[in-house]
């Protein structure tokens, strides 16, 4: 069958919490390949929760529900303290991306915890700004931005990047609300070293399944490019959420 909008590839899913250091307790979900052990992981920052984003944004929920199976990827996501999803509400209150500064690192607790290999943070619009802000204090092998809007990344924390041997990649959509190509460009000129993708023809919210199937093949080009090309038929049993 074709692999498109929500079908689900076969992986182990399980719901986990993350515990913060000031006390809160936010709920997400681990998927991990079924029969082999993960190459890398991708700990996913949704995008801004006042708008409606959540561990379920579409991008995200893709990621988790292929790229187990494709790519051979442990995929995290979780809510953000205040964040509320089917899986369900984390605790506290959106804090405009200062107080979640503790929850990126209970994520990064849990992944060394769990011993998950080759950790990467993927962000997503809002997600891009924790990643950014407060990535490089972690044990990470890179951060990938889909849709950053730089609107509370300061240039001169965009700028701590340069000269770090670690992977930063953006991918920009050409008809972006908030930073398209060549604004991106200008803005990460502080970061010879990151690498920006335009994306002709995307949108800030990535809809449908050509600009699903683009952004998951990028992700997968940094952190597994072996995999590649992702498969787009399914010939096992698979199932849908």
């Amino acid at each position: 069958m074709e692999i498109r909008g929500p079908l689900l590839l076969p992986a182990s899913r399980q719901e986990i919490e993350l515990t913060t250091s000031d006390g809160l307790t936010l709920v997400g979900e681990l998927a991990l390949p079924l029969d082999r052990p993960p190459v890398a992981t991708l700990v996913t920052l949704h995008p801004l929760p006042t708008a409606g984003g959540f561990m379920d944004s579409h991008i995200l929920r893709k990621a988790a529900a292929r790229l187990p199976a494709l790519a051979s990827l442990a995929v995290l996501r979780f809510n953000t303290r205040g964040t509320a999803s089917p899986r369900g509400t984390s605790e506290g209150t959106f804090d405009g991306g200062k107080s979640e500064a503790l929850d990126v690192e209970a994520a990064m607790a849990f992944v060394a915890a769990q011993s998950l290999p080759a950790p990467w943070l993927v962000g997503w619009s809002f997600g891009t700004e924790l990643a950014l802000k407060y990535g490089r204090k972690f044990e990470v092998e890179g951060a990938i931005l889909l849709s950053p809007p730089l609107h509370r990344t300061s240039a001169e924390e965009v700028a701590a990047w340069r000269g770090d041997p670690r992977t930063l990649t953006a991918l920009i959509p050409e008809f972006d609300d908030y930073l398209r190509p060549a604004e991106a460009v200008q803005r990460f000129a502080s970061v010879p070293e990151a690498t920006i993708i335009p994306v002709a023809g995307g949108k800030h919210l990535w809809v449908g399944e050509a600009q699903t199937r683009r952004v998951l093949s990028e992700i997968v080009a940094v952190v597994n490019p072996d995999a590649l090309p992702l498969a787009t038929n399914w010939d096992d049993e698979a199932s849908m959420p």
